[in-house]
């Protein structure tokens, strides 16, 4: 008895059908961090080490007291003594007792009696590398759903990450079927087939972050096949069973899904690959594939390699597409979705695509084809000379670009990179503005105090783009302060405790807005910067600067509550200011910055915010 097709409907139709069946897929397991590369993360990882862990010399010369270098010129050169007031240091020794200061081997004159001249003074912490500067305790060095590669296990060691948590590979098992299906090319006979589709679907697996289990081909009989099929649910996340699933005789598939568990659909309008069949044993997908080499492949493409990267918490991202002019004329039935196997070439700066054979079972086809030209149910085919969509296969592309963001930082940037995927660059308030002025940016975070309405970031942004093609799109109200060791040994309580105290400041870079905040409050306390010990200190990031704090190379610096709670520092509040989101008109309808802005005012994100600590929406 023949089984016949149940269904002809198309992959839109078919693909909610089966993917809204499937149950989140949480297995996790701890692997030692060397052993991580290509694996996915199972949640954002924090540094547990500062690197470097200790202050380090940045460059080859001699350490120093900066005080001892005070008035040191051509004219009156100053003349240290060797292993008391300054000793010889290579890149990358640490830093030694009170000396506080780099110079240069170049910049130093050796005397004969071992002593040595200068003629230019040192400033505190010059050419020191502080604790710190590449990774700070608990910075997210790599976000959740994130595949590591090479340079990422070398950042995970510095920041002390020796185990990883990673999600589990799904585990597939792949039965081939049919009595004619042979594993050796030794002894063949007439009616033998090689198995080479299980091979391809291990590599297939592999390539996507799947943990293949290949069975031996299962000879056509029914309970020899149902053994196998149970065994494979027994021990794997999805099964795979290849061949068996058309309407032959000996086809047992789709009776034996539907004995153990469900058959959703058989039959689906694509060619090659109309046989396919979906269901469910004991809530575990089961894909019965054609047996066709190139039905298989693009079965696979569909359908497990979907399920794989839903697993994975990755997207399912989608070739590259290029318009190519056809050379010949393709006819389409429309009854199906029809996947043509093309080869590309380009011809006085045109380029031509041209149809390879469209046999399901010519496996050389798709090592021949450049890309593939899909053409929609419904359709008869494409004219001579049309110009078509093609989807590439030679070289794939697998880089979908994020939202590129540049301007001030804040540490709750890592926490909606999470959510919305950013490219993000520390350049400051005033380098987003000019970023975005220049089209370098989609997104310019910034929070620019206007002295004379006390305003943030809207008098800035009337000044920088007075024809008014920029958007401001309202943040977050985060609260500025003195970020203080815990305890706070120096009894520090005001701004003007900078100068009476004489205390070491780590400040931020120039443009930022924390720098221009820090200037605006010193200009109400009549405070000039030239009294603060360490003013042209900078810093990049709020938790580079709160770092400096806690490992003592400075005894206070200005920046958010969040970076003080997270370093676990004291914190004596200034004031609330705008972190807000400039961003230019024409990029308002990117359905990147789209989700971002949804983001932003997603109730997820609130909690977020009222988690930290130092946010208000």
């Amino acid at each position: 008895m023949r089984n016949i097709y149940i269904d002809n409907i198309s992959l839109e139709e078919t693909k909610p059908l089966f993917f809204d069946k499937i149950k989140i897929y949480e297995k996790k397991e701890t692997i030692p961090t060397e052993k991580s590369l290509g694996r996915v993360t199972s949640s954002f990882v924090t540094a547990k080490v500062s690197s470097p862990n200790y202050n380090a010399a940045a460059m080859d010369g001699i350490l120093v007291r900066s005080c001892d270098t005070e008035g040191a010129s051509e004219t009156t050169p100053v003349i240290l003594r060797n292993n008391k007031e300054f000793l010889y240091v290579n890149t990358g020794n640490p830093i030694k007792g009170e000396f506080d200061a780099v110079i240069m081997i170049e910049e130093v004159e050796e005397l004969l009696d071992g002593n040595i001249k200068i003629i230019k003074s040192a400033y505190p912490y010059q050419h020191i590398r502080n604790i710190g500067e590449d990774i700070i305790k608990s910075d997210i060095i790599l976000p959740s759903n994130h595949t590591i590669r090479p340079e990422d296990i070398g950042a995970l060691f510095s920041g002390g990450i020796f185990e990883i948590e990673v999600i589990k590979k799904p585990r597939v098992g792949i039965i081939p079927t049919g009595s004619e299906i042979v594993e050796s090319y030794k002894d063949l006979k007439v009616g033998d087939i090689i198995d080479s589709n299980s091979r391809m679907f291990e590599a297939l697996v592999t390539t996507y972050g799947g943990e293949p289990h290949r069975y031996s081909p299962v000879r056509d009989e029914k309970k020899l096949l149902r053994e196998n099929i149970l065994d494979a649910v027994s021990k794997n996340d999805i099964i795979i069973i290849n061949a068996g699933s058309s309407a032959g005789t000996h086809d047992y598939t789709r009776a034996l899904i539907e004995e153990l568990g469900e058959v959703l659909v058989h039959g689906i309008a694509i060619k090659p690959g109309k046989p396919t069949i979906l269901g469910f044993i004991k809530n575990k997908p089961v894909i019965g594939i054609p047996g066709y080499p190139v039905s298989s492949y693009f079965v696979f493409e569909e359908f497990v390699k979907s399920l794989l990267k839903n697993m994975l918490k990755q997207e399912d991202k989608k070739d590259d597409l290029i318009l190519a002019t056809l050379s010949k004329k393709i006819f389409s039935s429309l009854k199906h979705k029809e996947y043509i196997r093309m080869t590309l070439g380009e011809v006085q700066g045109k380029l031509i695509a041209t149809p390879l054979n469209r046999g399901a079972g010519v496996s050389m086809s798709l090592v021949k084809a450049d890309g593939i030209l899909e053409i929609e149910k419904n359709r008869e085919g494409y004219n001579l000379g049309e110009e078509v969509k093609i989807r590439l296969l030679k070289p794939l592309s697998l880089i979908k670009k994020s939202i590129v963001v540049m301007g001030s930082n804040d540490p709750i940037m890592d926490r909606i990179s999470e959510e919305v995927k950013l490219s993000i660059a520390h350049v400051g308030s005033f380098g987003g503005i000019l970023s975005l002025k220049k089209k370098e940016t989609t997104i310019a975070p910034i929070h620019i105090l206007d002295e004379k309405t006390g305003t943030y970031n809207i008098e800035i942004l009337k000044k920088y783009f007075p024809n008014n093609d920029v958007y401001l799109i309202k943040g977050i109200k985060r609260e500025q302060g003195l970020i203080i060791p815990k305890g706070n040994p120096k009894k520090i309580k005001k701004l003007e405790d900078l100068v009476e105290k004489k205390l070491m400041f780590m400040n931020r870079q120039r443009g930022a807005g924390t720098r221009i905040l820090l200037d605006y409050k010193l200009g109400e306390s009549n405070i000039s910067s030239d009294k603060i010990i360490g003013y042209d200190r900078e810093a990049t990031t709020h938790l580079a600067a709160a770092i400096s704090v806690k490992t003592g190379s400075s005894d206070i610096t200005l920046g958010v509550r969040s970076a003080a709670e997270i370093l676990e520092l004291d914190f004596i509040p200034i004031g609330y200011e705008d972190y807000d989101f400039a961003i230019l008109k024409e990029s308002l309808e990117d359905e990147k910055v789209v989700k971002f802005i949804e983001y932003i005012r997603s109730e997820k994100f609130k909690k977020i915010i009222n988690k930290i600590g130092g946010y208000k929406i």
